[in-house]
C-alpha cells in the first residue's frame, strides 16, 4: 500500500517546463490519491496533504500542505535562487528559480487573484535577490491560521504544472501545524491546483475528512471507483446527492444554495439572497445571527429533557451528558429538493466527559455569509467538488454506512 501511494504522489512531480512537451504529454493514469490528515495542534484543527516536492540527493523530499479552499495558488516554505547548481541548495531544503517582475506569468499571476483581506499591502517590484540586479515577483498571501499579511515570491515549482506556486520563508508557518510547510490551494483559481492537472485527469475533486488524528482520510482528483471498507465492491460516489455550485464575486471559494434548516419537522426559512460557503479552515459551522437564533432556540426545545450545561465558548447550547449524546438531526434543505443531513456525529461536539455542545458558531449579525459550513460538519462524510459541470456532491456521515473516511481502499485505485 505504501508503494502504491507514493507512486500516486509522485506523479505530480513528473513536470515540464517546456510548453510544447506539456500540451503533448498525457499521463497513463486517471485519478490521483492522497492520504489526508487531521492536526489539532493549532489555534483550530486543520487539515493537511502530503506530496512529494522535490527530488534531491537521490531521495524524494516530502512536505505537509494545509488544504485550502480559498487560496488563489500554492505557497510554501522553499528558497528562491536564480542559479541552482549542484551544492548550492542547503540540504534537506527546497530550492526553486524565482519568476522575475518582467516574465507574463508575474502580470498574470497578479491580475488573476484577488485575497478580500482589505489590510493586505498590493506588492511591489523593489525585491531582489542578493548579487543578481534582476527583480522577483512579490505576491501577497494570507495565513489561514491567524488571517494576516504576508508576502512570497513567485517561483518555477516542479509538483505544479504552471509555475504558480510561491516560497515564502520559514517564519511565515510558525501559526501553522507541527510539521506542516505549506498551504495547497484547492480553490477555483486559474492558479490552484485544480486548474493545473494534465488531462485526462477531470476537475473533480473529493474530499473525506477524517475524524481522528490517528487514522488518514483521502483527497482524490478524477474519475476512478472508489470505496470504503468493508464495502469494498461499493463506489462512494454512489451515496452522493449533488446540487449547484454558486460562484460568489472576488472569492475563489465554494459556494451552495440552502433554502431553510429544518429541525423536527421546523422548517427555519433562510433568505434567498443569503450566501453557504464551504470552508476547511472553519472547524465548526458559522451561522449570521438570524438564523443562528432561531436554529438554537428550535433545537433547544426538541432536546428540553437532556440536563443543560453552561456555555463553553465558542458554542452558545450545551448540555450536561456522558459521552454518546442522541439528538435529533438538522437537516439543510437545498435547491431541487435535496437534503444534507447532519447527525448527532456531526451536529455535537464533546468538549469535556460531561459536557456535550451544540456545535454551531454564532457568526454576528453582519457575517459577510449567512452560512459557512465547517469542518467538523464534513468529518466522515464524502463531498465532491466537481469543476466540470459546477456541481456539490455530498454523502451525508458515512458512519451511517456503517464505514468512515478512514477506511478508504486504496488498493482499488485504478493502476497506472
Amino acid at each position: 500500500m505504501l508503494l502504491l501511494l507514493q507512486l500516486t504522489i509522485i506523479i505530480l512531480t513528473f513536470i515540464s517546463h517546456e510548453n510544447k512537451a506539456i500540451a503533448q504529454y498525457v499521463p497513463p493514469y486517471s485519478s490521483v490519491v492522497v492520504p489526508l490528515h487531521k492536526h489539532t495542534d493549532a489555534a483550530k484543527p486543520l487539515y493537511s496533504v502530503e506530496i512529494v516536492t522535490a527530488y534531491v540527493n537521490m531521495q524524494y523530499l516530502h512536505a505537509n500542505f494545509l488544504i485550502d479552499l480559498d487560496a488563489p495558488f500554492v505557497w510554501h516554505d522553499c528558497i528562491i535562487q536564480w542559479n541552482i547548481y549542484p551544492g548550492s541548495c542547503p540540504a534537506n531544503t527546497l530550492c526553486t528559480s524565482p519568476v522575475s517582475c518582467e516574465e507574463y506569468q508575474c502580470t498574470d499571476v497578479r491580475a488573476s487573484y484577488s485575497y478580500t483581506n482589505p489590510s493586505c499591502s498590493p506588492p511591489n517590484n523593489d525585491s531582489t535577490l542578493p548579487g543578481w540586479g534582476y527583480c522577483t515577483c512579490p505576491v501577497t498571501v494570507v495565513d489561514p491560521v491567524t488571517g494576516s499579511c504576508g508576502q512570497a515570491m513567485l517561483n518555477y515549482d516542479e509538483f505544479t504544472v504552471n509555475p504558480n506556486a510561491a516560497c515564502a520563508p520559514s517564519s511565515a508557518f510558525q501559526s501553522f501545524p507541527k510539521n506542516v510547510t505549506g498551504v495547497m490551494a484547492l480553490s477555483s483559481s486559474p492558479y490552484a491546483l485544480p486548474a493545473s492537472l494534465f488531462e485526462p485527469l477531470k476537475k473533480v475533486m473529493g474530499l473525506c475528512l477524517p475524524s481522528t488524528l490517528s487514522t488518514s482520510g483521502v483527497l482524490f482528483y478524477g474519475n476512478s471507483n472508489y470505496s470504503l471498507l468493508p464495502q469494498k465492491d461499493v463506489d462512494v460516489r454512489s451515496y452522493l446527492s449533488y446540487t449547484p455550485l454558486i460562484k460568489h464575486p472576488d472569492s475563489f471559494g465554494y459556494f451552495i444554495g440552502v433554502n431553510s434548516i429544518v429541525i423536527k419537522t421546523r422548517s427555519i426559512g433562510i433568505p434567498a439572497n443569503a450566501t453557504t460557503k464551504i470552508s476547511t479552515l472553519e472547524p465548526y459551522t458559522v451561522l449570521r445571527t438570524d438564523i443562528y437564533n432561531p436554529v438554537i432556540r428550535r433545537f433547544s426545545m426538541v432536546t428540553k429533557r437532556i440536563p443543560p450545561a453552561k456555555a463553553v465558548p465558542p458554542f452558545g447550547l450545551c448540555f450536561s451528558t456522558q459521552v454518546g449524546l442522541r439528538v435529533p438531526d438538522i437537516d439543510f434543505n437545498l435547491p431541487e429538493g435535496k437534503k444534507w443531513t447532519i447527525s448527532s456525529t456531526n451536529s455535537i461536539k464533546q468538549v469535556t466527559p460531561d459536557v456535550a455542545c451544540l456545535a454551531l458558531v454564532d457568526g454576528g449579525a453582519t457575517s459577510e455569509h449567512a452560512i459557512v459550513i465547517g469542518t467538523f460538519q464534513m468529518e466522515d462524510n464524502f463531498v465532491v467538488f466537481n469543476l466540470e459541470n459546477s456541481t456539490f456532491g455530498f454523502s451525508s456521515s458515512l458512519l451511517r454506512k456503517k464505514t468512515s473516511c478512514s477506511n478508504f481502499n486504496f488498493t482499488l485505485v485504478d493502476s497506472f
